[in-house]
């Protein structure tokens, strides 16, 4: 479910920023505006980043390989990488130089075509407003109560965060843009315009951070969720399996856990016994917790320590 929603919301944001940036351009064209140029370059970016994320998730597919035995899973996290790295250089530090240039030479917007910034803006409010819902929809699905920073903070598949997050930044940029290209309309001060457009490139700078943040964490390699360790801590013990020792997990895609854990068994049991009490554990952590794929686990004897006993008792 996460990846399909993924896509479908990745492909919704395509479509919708392919059709905004071509007429964000046209208006550029027509009025020479800076906003309309800030955003322009944005939606192309945002265009482009969906084509990556698009590309991750191909690359991501492949079976595994004795190069990367645990597959490719991470790929999409270093797309994911990569799209913080575009928004940070292509949008927000081009529209924050758009706005140092518009700054120092600032340009009135006039002519026969002075409305077609307000209409392209509206406009593309609304079909920006189409891929949002989209991806808050596909959202919900996997989002579980949690809140939205929560979402983009804890959510192991990469794409929907991004859409969001990148949605999120499209319309308060296009809010920036119609404040912006309305004021120097009314005023005939092109320097309101470099003030839309400073505004977009700090937001955009902004989300790239957050989104950098969020990437890296899981290139580094995340956990499992709590809710998910809880259920495998509950799947693992049961039979000769006494408790657990010790236990890690990791991700090794959106939708591939790691499971190795340490199981205390009783000294008397079988080794055959064992072999059964380990495949029926692993076949409890999968039902319980179906993206734990690759699960190890190692038994030992259970040498848990009885209570010490206090002098003077």
């Amino acid at each position: 479910m996460s990846t399909e929603g993924g896509t479908r919301a990745i492909i919704a944001a395509l479509t919708a920023n392919l059709g905004i940036a071509a007429t964000k351009f046209v208006a550029y064209l027509l009025t020479r505006s800076s906003s309309m140029l800030a955003e322009s370059i944005h939606s192309v970016a945002d265009s482009g980043n969906q084509v990556l994320l698009l590309v991750g998730g191909k690359r991501a597919s492949r079976q595994a390989t004795p190069e990367h035995p645990f597959g490719y899973g991470r790929e999409r996290y270093v797309y994911a990488f990569i799209v913080s790295i575009v928004l940070f250089s292509v949008g927000g530090l081009f529209a924050l130089y758009e706005a140092w240039h518009k700054w120092s030479h600032p340009e009135p917007i006039e002519g026969f075509w002075w409305w077609t910034p307000l209409v392209v803006l509206v406009v593309s409010i609304g079909l920006e407003g189409y891929s949002f819902r989209t991806a808050i929809r596909e959202s919900n699905h996997t989002r579980a109560g949690r809140t939205w920073p929560d979402f983009v903070r804890t959510a192991k598949s990469p794409e929907l965060p991004v859409v969001l997050l990148e949605d999120s930044a499209a319309l308060i940029g296009l809010v920036f843009a119609l404040f912006g290209v309305g004021l120097t309309l009314l005023t005939h001060d092109g320097r309101w315009d470099a003030v839309g457009t400073a505004f977009i490139g700090i937001l955009l700078v902004t989300v790239a951070a957050v989104l950098a943040v969020e990437m890296n964490s899981l290139l580094v390699g995340e956990s499992a969720t709590a809710e998910h360790v809880r259920a495998i801590e509950a799947a693992l013990v049961g039979g000769c399996v006494k408790r657990i020792i010790h236990m890690k997990t990791l991700h090794l895609g959106p939708e591939e856990l790691l499971v190795a854990a340490k199981i205390a068994v009783g000294p008397q049991e079988r080794a055959s016994d064992v072999a059964t009490a380990i495949d029926d554990a692993e076949r409890r952590v999968r039902e319980a917790v179906p993206i734990a794929r690759v699960i190890y686990l190692e038994p030992d004897i259970d040498r848990e320590p009885t209570t010490p006993v206090v002098p003077g008792d």
